[in-house]
């Protein structure tokens, strides 16, 4: 056992495993976060037994904690609830109280229930379920080369709104998130950023992420991305897990544009600790209902794409996904070029049904200069029909698991 634990109650909790008979020991007395992560990358214990008032003891350093395949009892104040809230919200697999004079429980008890090796507790009556809101979740991704990721976030999200759904756009992307800039919403504080620092202190509720997740159009909000590249480790991936659970509390769909990288940053694999820039989008395409996987119509997008599809297939993921394909023109795709797009994805990626996006570059410059969506600027535009389309498939595919309630969010 790793024992990082302040104040009185670390002497306490010691005696008691050390007069366990053997089921327990203390192999290190960590004084700080550092070295209990240390520890645990070592190997040296199953179960970490943390001060909820450790410092920089957050929802990643206890992912961290999991990864190494080390179980987390958190230590409580009842002079303090929030300390188990904190504790609890971080991931912690168990929560203990301790009075501030180190009278401490059963911790051998609790331990070995937490291992698996001791007699499992009476569950207490479940509480009641509340119906809340589950909303589904919607990753826009595609291959390097601009094929068009953000336009089709913007506009899909757009699109869902005016069928009436709620919908909450979040930019998770950690390369080149200008969602706000299209939108013409200044983007000076990052609301995806400001929520994955909120979910990382245990403090991210539906109320907050509301506050952060302004709106933008009747049923649309909208949680801005980093506005410099430079500040992608502000995405760390537990944290952005956490925020698109409580995404599908807030909002019927959540459209979730995201970078085009899936390397796992292998020069960084050997330190867990380390931030990995590519986790947004990974973690993003794991928690998604539906991947649209978005690819240019020229022939180098076309090859790209079929790459991407292959590459996100053999990670295992995007099992549920739409494969769309920007700007058809036929300039660079032939008289046919819908029918020379189709034939390629299917001969080379298996892909039978593709949605085709045609080129309209003055209507796409048009919206992009008024800083709004293609259906506020051109309406019978034949690029905003195919994604007023793809919005419509969207919706009744997420229709089955539509909220139960609406959550009041102030």
């Amino acid at each position: 056992m790793l024992c990082a634990v302040q104040g009185a109650a670390e002497s306490a909790i010691v005696e008691a495993v050390e007069g366990s008979g053997g089921r327990l020991s203390v192999t290190r007395r960590c004084a700080d976060l550092t070295e209990l992560l240390a520890a645990a990358e070592a190997g040296l214990g199953g179960l970490a037994v943390v001060s909820g008032d450790l410092d920089r003891l957050d929802r990643e350093a206890v992912a961290v904690l999991h990864r190494c395949g080390v179980r987390v009892m958190g230590l409580g104040d009842p002079a303090r609830p929030w300390l188990a809230e904190r504790l609890t919200a971080h991931g912690a697999d168990l929560v203990v109280d301790v009075t501030g004079d180190g009278d401490v429980p059963d911790v051998v008890r609790e331990a070995l229930a937490v291992l698996g090796d001791g007699p499992a507790q009476p569950a207490a009556a479940p509480a009641p379920v509340v119906p809340t809101r589950r909303g589904a979740t919607v990753a826009v991704w595609g291959p390097t080369g601009a094929p068009g990721r953000t336009f089709v976030a913007v506009n899909l999200a757009a699109e869902l709104a005016a069928l009436e759904r709620s919908t909450l756009l979040v930019d998770a992307d950690t390369y080149g998130g200008v969602v706000a800039q299209v939108l013409g919403v200044l983007d000076e504080a990052p609301g995806v950023a400001a929520a994955a620092r909120a979910a990382g202190q245990g403090a991210l509720d539906l109320t907050t992420l509301a506050r952060l997740a302004p709106v933008v159009l009747p049923e649309l909000r909208l949680l801005s991305g980093i506005s410099r590249a430079d500040r992608w480790p502000e995405l760390p991936g537990s944290s952005l897990e956490l925020v698109l659970s409580r995404a599908r509390e807030l909002a019927d769909i959540t459209v979730v544009d995201t970078g085009f990288c899936l390397e796992q940053d292998e020069m960084l694999s050997y330190d867990t600790r380390a931030p990995a820039r590519n986790a947004a989008t990974l973690v993003a395409l794991e928690q998604a209902d539906l991947v649209v996987v978005v690819g240019a119509a020229d022939p180098v997008g076309v090859q790209r794409l079929v790459r991407a599809l292959a590459d996100a297939s053999d990670r295992g993921l995007a099992h549920a996904r739409r494969v769309v394909v920007n700007r058809v023109r036929p300039t660079v795709a032939g008289a046919r070029p819908g029918e020379a797009v189709a034939a390629a994805l299917a001969r080379y990626a298996g892909v039978e049904d593709v949605l085709l996006v045609p080129e309209d570059r003055a209507a796409v410059d048009a919206a992009m200069l008024d800083g709004r969506a293609l259906r506020e600027v051109a309406p019978g535009s034949p690029a905003r029909r195919s994604l007023a389309a793809l919005a419509a498939e969207v919706a009744a595919g997420v229709a089955a698991g539509a909220p139960t309630a609406r959550v009041p969010v102030g």
